[in-house]
């Protein structure tokens, strides 16, 4: 039987969370129990906490020594999460991207100030739109690319034929954070 889109992020999403229970809970098996939406915010900011970690980098660090690469981190975050979404416009999903932005703001910045959250958030946003409407080639590639790697961790993640695991593609967000955090460190 061939999955809808919403249920392969269904899936996903309740395989993540059972990966990263730290207390060996088990998640409901029902997709039934999940929501096509949430596991779209919940995978845009697993993704984009493995991308993190899998770059070295270090927000705690940078919340005091480089506060704008927190806005890297967010419109990375931003990205994955339209491209989680895009398709499920095909089966009449209606996506709020302004409450995304603060659901994974809140989630990938826990414990920040509302003051330095809503700055990281406009920041993000901002360079969403830059990278979004840019027609230069490098954006054109990275957009692309971040597509491809999401739909290949979606279809990873779903089909036992798929050429990789999910855990062979974490790694290449974590390149392409490193990308993007190279091209806003030049600016």
């Amino acid at each position: 039987m061939e999955l809808k889109y919403s249920e392969r992020l269904k899936l996903i999403h309740g395989s993540c969370l059972a990966e990263t229970h730290a207390d060996g809970a088990k998640p409901s098996t029902d997709l039934e129990d999940y929501d096509a939406l949430n596991a779209a915010y919940y995978l845009a900011s697993f993704i984009t906490f493995n991308a993190i970690s899998g770059a070295g980098r270090q927000p705690k660090d940078e919340l005091a020594e480089n506060f704008d690469m927190l806005s890297v981190y967010q419109a990375y975050a931003l990205l994955t999460f339209a491209f989680l979404t895009t398709p499920l416009g095909q089966e009449d999903v209606t996506v709020d991207y302004q409450a995304a932005q603060i659901t994974i703001a809140k989630t990938l910045f826990d414990g920040v100030p509302d003051e330095q959250l809503i700055e990281i958030i406009n920041a993000g946003l901002n360079k969403v739109k830059l990278i979004s409407d840019a027609d230069i080639e490098h954006w054109n590639e990275f957009r692309e690319n971040l597509d491809k790697l999401t739909v290949s961790f979606v279809i990873a993640g779903t089909d036992d034929e798929s050429p990789h695991t999910k855990e062979e593609i974490i790694p290449l967000f974590g390149q392409l954070l490193s990308q993007l955090c190279e091209a806003f460190d030049q600016v």
